[in-house]
């Protein structure tokens, strides 16, 4: 097993993010996550001022011919960990060159401000021992 199992920039490229989550997690303690948010909200302006897919360096190709099949957004993204029983150790909204600012770090801004995204991953232990406890024996 490894500590640390890194997925940068990638997760919205991939075909099952879900999936790939819960690999990193099997053969990782920890997993640390990149991604460019798509609820940006230079993004989300572009596509309701011109009603066509938004274009940054980040999303700098057409939607024909872009290999991100699965964009997200922050809030999205602590959803599918919350979802999967992921607990988020620690998280940060960065702008494109990485750069954290202090007010990127509220998840309401974050998802609006920061242009990615950065989690460290673990399984909640909790979270297992819940689920296990209201599992479904027939399964």
């Amino acid at each position: 097993a490894f500590d640390y199992v890194i997925l940068s920039r990638t997760l919205q490229a991939v075909e099952r993010p879900r999936e790939v989550l819960r690999q990193m997690l099997r053969i990782g303690t920890r997993a640390i996550v990149s991604f460019p948010n798509f609820g940006h909200w230079s993004l989300r302006w572009q596509l309701l001022s011109t009603g066509r897919m938004p274009m940054t360096k980040a999303w700098s190709r057409m939607w024909y011919e872009t290999p991100n099949i699965h964009p997200c957004t922050i809030r999205d993204f602590f959803d599918l960990c919350n979802r999967e029983g992921y607990r988020v150790e620690h998280w940060l909204a960065a702008d494109e060159a990485g750069r954290r600012a202090p007010w990127r770090r509220a998840p309401l801004l974050a998802n609006l401000f920061g242009e990615q995204g950065l989690f460290l991953l673990r399984h909640d232990q909790r979270a297992r021992a819940n689920r296990s406890e209201t599992a479904d024996p027939a399964r």
